[in-house]
């Protein structure tokens, strides 16, 4: 059946077996085609997200997947300045890699930022899959991004088969040709599962703890809550502000690995999701879709898209941001109310299943390709 199709090879800076978000969705999507008889390659860096310093193999074939990992340098995240050496030295390498494929049809994220220019340079090829949109992104957390950056984008966009993105409103912000909205999924094994019955209430934030995310409000109001339980699942930018606010009511941990993830997510009750309102439609946090899978329900602290999304799917609650008093109410009433509680997780499920989960995304990505490749 897929034997006429071209060759697909995906470019994002991780790929299997790192843990990070979009690795986990390029690499699922990679793995799946190459299951489904496709022809697959991945042109990624030989590091993982946590760890710059790691040295993965520079040739491999996983699942099927022709893996190229080519090099760079492993200044990592924790400054500006290193990191855009990572960038650049990546782009570089990718770049000539991509052209030894200039038969393939390319499928080019968006980490690092603005991978589709070297992509567009490479290739006439390509379907670019926008997780976070650059330089408005950095824009809206105040750093100064030259003009001539969104130019570049915007050409790249053109020149595209394709540009998938994640959800309305951030076609809507992109303003892409070509656009097709397709969003992102969670892990096929994630399901409710059950945890043990515990006086205090649970609530969970799992993943990273980002710039983008908004922590002031969760601070606050978890000094509102002695009652309840929170922990957090990951790192970031932002967990040393959380575990400075010093709570007695607040455990770390760190990231749950992968076959681990659903019993992670169905130790809680309720999970958080944040986002600064600037960046709505620019990002939308992927941790949604694994709280859906396994049932529970969303406590979301932003406004716009993904606020009234929450709302009007009865999924969870939204909380504007700064709203403390409105979080620790919302909170409190749901775990005053574990059968509501019940009743949104299940209706996230449900949704999930119709919407979101796998093999609903996974047959859409077919055909986008199947069109890409013509």
């Amino acid at each position: 059946m897929t034997a006429h199709l071209l060759r697909v090879v995906f470019v994002n800076r991780y790929f299997h077996p790192d843990h990070s978000a979009t690795s986990q969705m390029v690499s699922d999507l990679a793995f799946h085609l190459a299951g489904r008889g496709w022809e697959v390659g991945a042109i990624t860096s030989r590091q993982r997200y946590d760890d710059p310093k790691a040295r993965l193999a520079p040739r491999e074939r996983v699942g099927g997947v022709d893996v190229r990992r080519v090099g760079s340098t492993r200044f990592g995240r924790a400054s500006l300045v290193g990191r855009a050496f990572d960038y650049a030295t990546f782009y570089l390498s990718a770049l000539l890699a991509m052209r030894r494929e200039r038969g393939a049809v390319i499928v080019a994220l968006t980490d690092p930022p603005l991978l589709s220019v070297a992509a567009a340079l490479a290739s006439r090829r390509v379907v670019n899959w926008t997780q976070d949109v650059f330089p408005e992104v950095a824009t809206a957390l105040g750093l100064r991004a030259p003009g001539l950056l969104r130019r570049l984008r915007d050409w790249s966009l053109r020149r595209a088969r394709a540009n998938v993105v994640l959800s309305e409103g951030m076609a809507r912000r992109l303003g892409a040709p070509r656009s097709v909205v397709r969003p992102n999924w969670a892990d096929a094994a994630l399901r409710p599962l059950p945890h043990a019955a515990a006086d205090r209430f649970v609530v969970a934030y799992s993943g990273n703890l980002g710039r983008t995310h908004e922590f002031e409000t969760v601070i606050g109001a978890m000094r509102e809550l002695p009652e309840i339980s929170f922990v957090f699942t990951g790192a970031g930018a932002q967990l040393e502000t959380v575990k400075r606010a010093g709570l007695a009511n607040v455990e770390f941990r760190p990231y749950a690995p992968r076959e681990q993830l659903g019993e992670s997510l169905s130790a809680a009750d309720a999970h958080l999701v944040t986002l600064r309102p600037q960046l709505d439609g620019l990002i939308v946090p992927s941790k949604l879709y694994g709280i859906m899978a396994v049932g529970r329900p969303a406590i979301f602290v932003g406004a716009g898209e993904l606020a009234d999304f929450v709302r009007e799917q009865g999924i969870g609650v939204a909380v504007a941001p700064g709203d403390v008093a409105g979080l620790a109410r919302a909170i409190r009433a749901l775990a005053a109310d574990r059968k509501t509680a019940e009743e949104m997780g299940s209706r996230g499920r449900t949704l999930y299943e119709e919407r979101f989960a796998p093999e609903v995304a996974l047959a859409h990505w077919e055909e986008i390709l199947r069109e890409a490749s013509r």
